[in-house]
């Protein structure tokens, strides 16, 4: 199976005051590289995620982000020794000896009663938000994965057939070279013996003989479609066994000389050459 590096996955939870929102991207990069904000999330969870997203990713930045609200409680403490103090203060003034004291004077005086607002966070929610964003950002790069591998596919097919063709016009085409050669060196107005002129023409009519390349990319062409339907696929080595079919299709167009045969050549070269850049996103 294919893994595109890019993709996309998000998940949201909502319920009585409880909202938390994860996104996450990935993109190309050699390594795993990863990005989680806010930077102040529980370092429990940080460390849940983190080896979470390493089991199932190999390769690429991913970047996270969390958007987190929780109901807030509110903690109020009372300084005992400032209260006992104010209170024998107003006892002492017989203009407030009958003045009734509620919570609202109390906390306009400074240094009686201190809140404390606490945020009640639960990181279950957060790590099951991030499991669906998760999951939903696997499925994404799968799916982008099976692009690929379909693209590359019908690329492998239009090369291959490319191939049977060269294949099969290897016999006319030696022919057909070996009587041009022939007939340019007659024309040369020098004397040469007929038996060492045609071992000259042999020897010249082989160096454009392209029956091994054609063995070879047919050979790496099968590999290749062996590869990308793996279970587990490797995006170095798929870029490995393109680095050598370029190779050989770079060599196959330079050797091949008629325009007909030249051009299938040609093509096949440019369609490893787009199976190169493709397989740079994949895991």
């Amino acid at each position: 199976m294919i893994f595109s590096m890019t993709g996309y996955g998000s998940s949201k939870y909502s319920n009585k005051g409880v909202e938390i929102f994860c996104e996450i991207k990935t993109v190309n990069h050699r390594f795993l590289e990863l990005s989680l904000k806010p930077n102040d999330i529980d370092n429990k969870v940080d460390l849940f995620i983190r080896n979470l997203v390493s089991k199932n990713i190999k390769r690429g930045s991913v970047d996270i982000r969390f958007k987190l609200k929780f109901p807030l409680s509110t903690t109020y403490h009372v300084d005992k020794l400032a209260l006992k103090n104010l209170l024998r203060t107003i006892k002492s003034i017989d203009a407030l000896n009958s003045y009734e004291i509620n919570f609202s004077d109390l906390n306009d005086v400074p240094g009686i009663i201190r809140s404390e607002q606490n945020i009640k966070t639960n990181k279950v929610f957060i790590k099951n938000v991030f499991k669906k964003a998760l999951s939903n950002l696997i499925k994404n790069r799968s799916d982008e994965g099976l692009k690929i591998k379909n693209i590359i596919l019908k690329k492998i097919n239009i090369i291959q057939n490319n191939v049977i063709k060269i294949q099969k016009a290897l016999k006319k085409l030696s022919i057909k070279r070996s009587k041009s050669i022939l007939k340019k060196v007659r024309e040369i107005s020098f004397k040469i013996d007929n038996d060492r002129l045609e071992q000259e023409v042999a020897i010249l009519a082989l160096k454009h003989d392209v029956a091994e390349e054609l063995e070879r990319i047919s050979f790496h062409l099968i590999s290749l479609k062996n590869d990308i339907s793996l279970k587990k696929v490797s995006g170095k080595k798929i870029d490995f066994i393109l680095q050598e079919l370029f190779r050989e299709t770079n060599t196959l167009s330079v050797k091949l000389d008629d325009p007909t045969y030249k051009k299938l050549g040609l093509e096949s070269k440019l369609l490893v050459e787009e199976m190169r850049e493709q397989i740079q996103n994949v895991e």
